[in-house]
């Protein structure tokens, strides 16, 4: 047996005989057999307790050690070992399900086989322990048959990734989903279901011939397209300025580029109201300078998709960063060596090499668009779009789940499509740029009318944004923006005040156990959402199997469900046996790992498929195996991407509101909502210096976090190319 396997072998045994099986025993690991009852393991209370389903656990383990201990059954080894895995994972998977607090958890079972004596509780560290290694047992099998070219390493990835959108994906969305055709007593209708998604309200065109508003899913696909064109656009201009041009406040452009991304939620719309708004300054200066009428434009399309841009031009930004610092400049050098003019090397090369940014920036703000309801909540006006739809179809007076589930159908619909067009968009080109030679020449100059234009889009949004924060951090000191603007400290007193105690410092502000709360949840889920995602990435680009193009569908389920349905999913799947979650910390993190980790996976698919395979295949033949190929060879390639994930799941995780509405508790509450509660309580002085103090303490997250992962150095020249006489083609 590999020591791989006989590791996993070893700590499967650990798990089903020595570590709690059922969560909330509050025993501490150890190595003397656990007492019989819920805090006993598996093997323990299996024997002493009545639970005989726990010891069919014990038969793949067996099996496993009966090959490993046998010579004359280790040429069986591999079949074993993934036969043995797959038992053991369904068999705790489907005793898991069907046994729960009170007995059988569905009713045809009692039927079937007796009542049972006792029930059971959620699975604890001796059940996620054991369910793990029997994952990678599995997955250690399958490798030794041969599959994925005998690499131990991919298998266990590609399992362990499946196994996890399985159960934070795929089960909490179906309890929703499944609730699309429900007839209101318990029982499933196609004629319910078919009546919620073809309702008129969804589908209406009328808006083509008469003065009414089109159906919901025409008014998102329209909102999302235009979205995804302005953020790519502004995210692409931002990206050559950056990279391709001698601005020299380069570093101040990044700081208000991704300005945006690190605000609170609301936070933006308040502020544009406040600008453009019937009472708005510039609608008001407006009126008096030139006449304008005042009006309540910004109610609607325009400010839905005014602040949905300032929204998500950060991600596009950080998205596009990467691929145009990494494009090879050699191509370029060539297309000039041949006489070709600047526009033509432009159009001809450098376009079609960012295509991969250029697609996975458009399909991240297409999807956010579609998904998010905070900005259509505050400004939509009479614009409706699936998101709200749903929103208010959980929480409002309709309260028809149903409904809900329905148009979150129609939701995964479009964005799936939208990322099938996007795949077709690229097919299966090369856009490798990045090889083994040290350096591969000097970035060729942008074309006097692209670099316009980039300047042209860039800084007018920049100088916008500016603007824009610098009335946001304004807000935080006056006594009622808006209407009373004199200078006064008393919100940021109400937050973050700090007196001394007969104990010492006391952290008296109303903000403080939110933010330390905040903060902790970000720092773990940030990390796990970078590692995850760019794991799944090298697996989408690097390596060759069945099912890739079904395997990269699964990875952006997650992403293509809006918040609101995430959060209401999540307390419904883990409000009971066998994963109990609900008021812990654990569900938070769950739950932003997965949902913000198809941007790591769209970044780091963007970044690496600009380095070439090459490099891979060197590693490999000089005996270093798929780990180390990783750490050595294509982690410092990617700093890009690792800046983008680690950036975009810290930030989203302090700024997230849509999902973790429904999941936060009084014990572990999130700034987000604590921010949702003042503003709902009218106290927006205490709102706006709350996500102030947010924006500077993200800002300083950002700066440490491009510090520890530093730049990707690729060995070519900086230096001022000598221009070479331009002819046309």
């Amino acid at each position: 047996m590999r020591p791989r396997s006989a590791i996993w072998l070893a700590l499967g045994w650990v798990g089903f005989a020595l570590l709690p099986w059922f969560a909330g025993s509050g025993t501490q690991p150890t190595l003397a057999p656990p007492a019989p009852g819920p805090a006993g393991s598996a093997l323990i209370d299996g024997l002493t307790s009545g639970r005989w389903w726990l010891l069919p656990v014990a038969l793949p383990l067996l099996l496993a050690l009966a090959v490993t201990a046998l010579p004359s059954l280790r040429a069986r080894q591999p079949a074993a070992l993934l036969a043995g895995g797959a038992f053991g994972l369904a068999w705790v998977a489907a005793q898991g399900f069907a046994i729960g607090l009170d007995g059988w958890a569905w009713g045809w079972l009692g039927a079937l086989f007796g009542p049972l004596p006792l029930g059971q509780g959620g699975f604890g560290a001796g059940a996620a322990l054991t369910a793990l290694s029997f994952l990678f047992l599995m997955t250690n099998g399958f490798a030794g048959l041969g599959f994925m070219k005998g690499d131990r390493f991919t298998a266990g990835a590609i399992g362990l990734v499946l196994a996890a959108i399985a159960a934070f994906v795929f089960l909490p969305v179906g309890y929703v989903l499944s609730g699309a055709g429900d007839t209101g007593t318990g029982g499933f209708s196609a004629a319910a279901l078919w009546t919620r998604l073809a309702a008129p309200d969804v589908w209406r065109l009328s808006c083509l011939t008469e003065a009414k508003s089109c159906g919901v899913v025409w008014n998102s696909v329209f909102l999302a397209v235009m979205t995804g064109i302005a953020t790519t656009l502004l995210g692409l201009a931002f990206a050559l300025v950056a990279v391709r041009t001698g601005f020299r406040a380069k570093k101040l452009l990044r700081v208000l580029t991704v300005l945006p991304i690190i605000t609170p939620p609301f936070v933006i719309s308040l502020a544009v109201i406040l600008l453009f708004g019937r009472n708005g300054t510039v609608t008001l200066a407006m009126a008096d300078w030139f006449g304008i009428p005042v009006s309540r434009w910004i109610y609607g399309l325009p400010g839905v998709l005014l602040t949905q841009t300032l929204a998500f031009t950060p991600i596009s930004f950080l998205v596009m960063i990467g691929v145009v610092q990494g494009i090879g400049p050699s191509l370029e050098e060539a297309a000039q060596t041949l006489r070709a003019s600047r526009w033509v090397t432009f159009r001809t090369v450098t376009w079609p090499l960012m295509r991969p940014g250029v697609a996975n920036a458009f399909l991240i703000s297409f999807i956010e668009s579609l998904a998010d309801f905070g900005n259509p909540l505050i400004l939509g006006g009479n614009y409706e779009v699936l998101s709200t739809k749903i929103y208010f179809a959980v929480v409002g007076a309709q309260n028809d789940p149903g409904r809900a589930a329905a148009l979150g159908i129609i939701l995964l619909c479009l964005c799936l499509g939208a990322f099938w067009v996007q795949r077709q968009w690229l097919g299966k080109k090369s856009y490798a740029t990045v090889g083994g030679k040290g350096d591969n020449g000097i970035p060729s100059q942008l074309p006097r009318g692209v670099k316009i234009a980039a300047y042209a889009t860039a800084l007018p949004w920049a100088a916008f944004t500016f603007v824009l924060y610098g009335l946001i951090l304004f807000g935080g000191f006056t006594e009622n923006w808006g209407r009373n603007n004199s200078l006064t400290l008393r919100h940021y007193l109400a937050a973050f005040d700090l007196s001394w105690g007969p104990g010492g410092l006391i952290w008296s502000g109303r903000a403080w156990g939110s933010l330390f709360t905040t903060i902790e949840v970000a720092a773990l889920s940030a990390p796990l959402t970078a590692a995850v995602g760019l794991l799944t990435a090298y697996l989408l680009v690097r390596q060759s199997f069945k099912g890739r193009g079904a395997f990269e569908f699964l990875t952006m389920l997650s992403f293509a469900i809006p918040g609101t349905v995430i959060g209401i999913s999540y307390i419904l799947a883990f409000n009971q046996p066998p994963i109990e979650l609900t008021g812990t910390v654990t569900i938070l993190i769950v739950c932003f790992v997965f949902r913000n980790m198809p941007v790591s996976i769209r970044a780091g698919v963007a970044a690496m498929s600009q380095i070439d395979r090459s490099l891979d295949e060197c590693s490999l033949t000089l005996g270093a195996g798929s780990v180390q190929t990783i750490r050595r060879v294509i982690l410092p390639l990617l700093r890009p991407a690792i800046v983008a994930s680690l950036v975009y799941s810290f930030v989203r995780a302090i700024t997230s509101i849509s999902a973790v509405i429904f999941l936060v508790s009084p014990k572990y509450e999130l700034a987000t909502a604590y921010i949702v509660g003042r503003v709902e309580q009218g106290d927006f002085g205490l709102a706006i210096a709350y996500s102030s103090a947010l924006i500077v303490l993200m800002s300083v997250v950002i700066a440490l976090i491009q510090f520890a992962v530093g730049e990707r150095r690729i060995g070519r020249r900086t230096a001022t190319p000598v221009t070479l006489q331009e002819k046309p083609v």
